[in-house]
């Protein structure tokens, strides 16, 4: 099986992205149409199911906002038992680039990875960000309890492999998250990087804001740390 056989879900949780759902599906479904796709909408307040409808466009909606972890779990599960064999996490604010997905998809049949990463620092430096200095202190923290160095810890675009699958859709305690991805190297997953480059968002609300970061943060650093550590260890 290779990247033109494999059967591949695009998943895109969308909250509230009334101004930006129209053109990232359309915009995949004309550079890939030999991947199938699914939007869910996480319980948006705004026209979101409304636009996917009238456009016709394959639609989970959930009733109400389970946040981006429950959207795409969704999908996952959706993924899983429809027989897919991956799905790619996929932003709804067209702030991920299709354009690397076709390499990412080669790269998860080539490495036999379970884990594709879109990493956006493979080829570049981390700019001086505060958000950045995150993403370098959850990368530290995964090299340092599992070994493995994760450039982009952060990266919201990732393909799982059918075995990654599985696990999201029966156990509801993994979120794609790097606390999870920690763990699932610790589990034996294998983990490839791929260089991308993101787009800025040029409507609707982010799941994120200064708040919510600040918690991310410190849920996702204990986690690496200290509460991955009580997890039953699985073998993939």
């Amino acid at each position: 099986m290779d990247a033109v056989t494999m059967k591949v879900l695009i998943i895109i949780p969308a909250y509230n992205e009334a101004g930006n759902i129209k053109r990232v599906v359309e915009e995949l479904t004309a550079m890939y149409p030999q991947y199938d796709y699914v939007v869910v909408n996480d319980g948006s307040a705004d026209e979101t199911p409304k636009i996917c409808r009238d456009n016709g466009f394959n639609l989970i909606s959930l009733p109400i906002n389970l946040g981006l972890s429950g959207a795409f779990r969704t999908g996952a599960k959706f993924a899983f038992r429809s027989g897919y064999d991956c799905a790619l996490q996929y932003d709804g604010d067209g702030q991920h680039d299709p354009r690397f997905i076709r390499s990412m998809v080669e790269a998860m049949e080539r490495e036999h990875a379970d884990i594709v990463i879109g990493s956006r620092f493979v080829n570049a430096h981390k700019k001086f960000t505060a958000r950045m200095a995150g993403n370098s202190i959850i990368s530290a923290f995964i090299r340092m309890t599992t070994g493995a160095v994760i450039r982009d810890s952060t990266s919201g675009m990732r393909l799982y492999s059918r075995r990654i699958l599985q696990w999201f859709a029966q156990y509801i305690n993994y979120d794609p998250e790097p606390d999870t991805i920690a763990y699932l190297i610790r589990c034996g997953a294998k983990v490839e990087e791929i260089p991308v480059e993101m787009r800025e968002r040029i409507a609707g609300e982010s799941y994120f804001h200064i708040g919510s970061i600040i918690k991310y943060m410190m849920r996702v650093c204990s986690s690496i740390l200290f509460m991955q550590w009580f997890r039953q260890r699985k073998q993939l």
